[in-house]
């Protein structure tokens, strides 16, 4: 199983009231070298288009990253393909790849939040059609260096070569989905490796919908091997797991409480938290053998997955807590995992 990070590059002063928006995204370059350093198998960074997150271009946090790491694969977390150009998305992820000399990878979805669409002049009504046909866009530009074809929101391509070609064969991208059934059943159909993101609620409750997407891959002729499942989960790790509780809630808190009164939701306690971080829940957190032991019920929950990757900058902790908490996702979390 594959161990991983995903960061939002939260623009959050968890380091002291005088950390600037360069100084966090320095510490994150930094996270980002520790996750090599320490032996995990991927870093995602996401796309969001607010002030509390650092992450509006992606690709050009990736690139350094990628020059200043050996062995990680470097990945979108989501890409939002409703209000991007494909011909662009995939050339930054060509870019990328060469640069990482072959580690390069995308996660593309439609986004959690919704500010990308009037920024970019997209309407939001538009919402499914506009991912369908970015997708079926970008798919193609992955299998062709010359690609013929038109749509109805974009112009159309009559033969251009979209350079440049990645290093790899083939460029690997997962759907990111949340929790609509046709997202699955659309990722079953292309047969592209899924990453579910779960942030609440019990983790078994997705099962139906990763059955109807092995289901709908299975009838498109998509072999067994193809149809992998990751899990985007929050997450943190500490030496015990009270200490990685008490770090974390408050920060956490803070945040969807701020994110709830956007979206109508109840002010977080302390019980709903423990709730979801108990032994059921989506939140993965503990001291190592807590987590490990709970990624393997989550992989039994879910009838396997092959990648879990922890989002952990978004509860407002110090750099140096996450760093130690990468380095034992790395020495501690991912050992007890092998074979798994």
């Amino acid at each position: 199983m594959e161990i991983g990070i995903d960061s939002f590059a939260a623009s959050y002063k968890g380091s002291g009231p005088d950390v600037t928006d360069a100084e966090a995204m320095g510490q994150l370059l930094d996270r980002m070298e520790q996750a090599d350093h320490v032996g995990l198998d991927i870093f995602g960074i996401g796309e969001h288009h607010r002030k509390e997150f650092l992450d509006s271009a992606p690709s050009v946090i990736l690139a350094p990253a990628a020059a200043r790491t050996q062995n990680i694969r470097l990945t979108s977390a989501v890409t939002v393909l409703s209000a991007a150009d494909p011909v662009r998305v995939f050339q930054n992820a060509a870019t990328l790849d060469l640069i990482s000399n072959g580690r390069a990878e995308m996660v593309v979805g439609r986004g959690s939040f919704t500010e990308s669409f009037p920024l970019f002049g997209f309407n939001l009504q538009d919402y499914d059609q506009l991912f369908s046909e970015k997708l079926e866009l970008l798919l193609k530009i992955i299998d062709n260096e010359k690609v013929h074809w038109s749509g109805r929101f974009r112009p159309a391509l009559t033969g251009q070569g979209i350079y440049p070609r990645p290093a790899q064969d083939k460029l690997p991208v997962w759907l990111g989905v949340g929790g609509t059934p046709e997202s699955f059943v659309r990722a079953g159909v292309l047969g592209l490796p899924l990453m579910v993101a779960i942030i609440g609620g019990e983790t078994h409750r997705f099962r139906p919908l990763i059955d109807l997407y092995r289901e709908a891959g299975k009838r498109a002729g998509h072999p067994p091997e193809k149809l992998k499942v990751g899990l985007h989960s929050l997450g943190y790790v500490a030496d015990t797991t009270e200490q990685a509780v008490n770090e974390y809630y408050p920060g956490y808190a803070e945040t969807f409480t701020k994110i709830g009164r956007e979206r109508g939701w109840p002010p977080v306690t302390r019980p709903a938290f423990d709730a979801v971080a108990g032994p059921k829940g989506a939140i993965i957190i503990g001291g190592p053998e807590d987590v490990a032991a709970k990624i393997i019920r989550h992989s039994e929950a879910l009838g396997g997955i092959s990648r879990v990757t922890f989002q952990m900058d978004n509860a407002n902790l110090p750099h140096q807590k996450l760093l130690n908490a990468i380095e034992l996702l790395g020495q501690s979390v991912k050992p007890l995992l092998a074979g798994k």
